[in-house]
């Protein structure tokens, strides 16, 4: 059991454990949860009723889950001084699992994303986003129903490995002059200087969980997305690291796009591809049913991931994770909208969806179908959040936790 120095151990339920790289999951797991900042509470209390609600219809009672709150944010700085206590993370660390609400991510100063520093502190290093669309959800384009796809974002790299100096820091001048100096390229000095790192390590075990998926879901297409016609040394690397480890461990159950040009047959492996990520954002609207699976550096994946979401009602229909060996934490994708905060108006199914991918990372099958269908079958009912009814004829707008209520009755 861990030690912490401020939290107190939860007294019932049973910590999830790994033996040889599989989850032991008991009928009481005891899941750390974070709220959230903003409207983060208003979603967490809708979202939690659905997920007990779902456990206890889906097993009879017979398993349920022991939440464990953990601070972080707004509301760890007010209690402990700090934006993430050590025993938060500790707490993770210990129960292998947790979700969380949005979190506070200042602009331009202050601290470094939570967001961030929670993927590399703990070496999430795949953000997983699912898109999918729900029958009935407003969506901008003709056929919303095409999209389906699962984005492997590179988590822990790119330029967001935060390696950056600001305009004018002694840093960033000694850069500058060394990089024209030593390497002859020169840089205008009034230049803030960042730094982009993309390894051969973190990608290889980015795209390999990326193609398991595939072949463990019998997905159809694992893309690679780069923009490695202009960054051949980072972004292309990408691309051809991702490739090799493609062609290494998984060459039975794969065969390129080039291979396929050139007269092979697919015979029903996953056929593995990659696009210019510029190019990627108009396919996915003009040709979107060609696209499965996607594996990306991790600024494309931030962009790919939202356009995507658009495209079948936005954020607040977007869920989303964070996975790495040991750990899987389980997230909303959008924003904590703090005008919104105590109002209860917010749509939360960004974190009621993220449930259900925590319940099929459990191995929890059954309740995540039944929320997936009580939930699409509220839409269908147009009882929704004001963010979906101000787009749909003749709804009824309900209040967050009205929402969770149709839900439920709706398992």
């Amino acid at each position: 059991m861990p030690t912490f120095s401020t939290l107190k151990a939860p007294t019932a339920g049973t910590a999830i454990t790994r033996k040889e790289g599989r989850l032991i999951v008991p009928a009481d797991p005891i899941i750390p949860f974070i709220e959230g900042d903003g409207t983060g509470p208003d979603i967490w209390r809708a979202s939690v009723r659905i997920f007990d609600a779902a456990v206890r219809k889906a097993f009879d009672n017979k398993k349920r889950i022991e939440w464990f709150e953990v601070p972080a944010g707004e509301k760890a700085r007010t209690q402990f001084g700090e934006w993430l206590p050590n025993d938060t993370l500790e707490a993770v660390r210990t129960y292998k699992v947790a979700i969380k609400g949005p979190l506070t991510t200042p602009v331009g100063g202050g601290i470094r994303s939570l967001n961030v520093t929670l993927r590399q502190v703990l070496d999430l290093y795949a953000c997983v986003r699912p898109v999918r669309y729900f029958t009935g959800t407003p969506s901008p384009v003709t056929h919303p129903e095409l999209m389906n796809v699962v984005i492997f974002r590179e988590n822990t790299e790119d330029v967001y490995a935060g390696i950056e100096w600001a305009r004018g820091t002694p840093q960033a001048e000694k850069l500058i002059e060394f990089l024209e100096r030593e390497m002859g390229k020169r840089i205008r000095p009034d230049s803030g200087i960042g730094i982009k790192p993309i390894s051969e390590t973190g990608t290889k075990r980015l795209v390999r969980m990326a193609i398991q998926y595939a072949v463990d879901n019998r997905r159809r297409t694992v893309t690679l997305v780069h923009k490695g016609n202009i960054m051949k040394f980072t972004e292309g690397a990408f691309r051809d690291w991702g490739y090799e480890v493609a062609k290494a461990e998984f060459r039975d159950q794969i065969v390129t796009e080039d291979e396929v040009t050139a007269g092979a047959p697919r015979d029903g492996k996953i056929l593995l591809n990659d696009r210019i990520a510029d190019s990627v954002f108009q396919q996915v609207l003009t040709r979107t049913a060609d696209y499965d699976v996607f594996a990306t550096p991790n600024l494309n994946g931030d962009y790919l991931s939202d356009a995507c979401a658009a495209q079948v009602g936005g954020l607040g229909m977007a869920p989303g994770a964070n996975i790495g060996d040991d750990i899987g934490f389980f997230e909303a994708t959008h924003g904590t909208a703090p005008k919104y905060a105590g109002k209860d108006v917010i749509n939360p199914s960004s974190v009621v969806l993220s449930g259900v991918m925590m319940f099929r990372y459990l191995g929890w099958t059954r309740a995540a179908e039944l929320i997936e269908s009580a939930l699409e079958k509220t839409i269908g009912q147009k009882k929704v959040t004001y963010d979906l009814a101000r787009q749909m004829a003749g709804a009824t707008e309900l209040k967050t936790s009205a929402f969770a209520d149709a839900i439920i009755a709706n398992l």
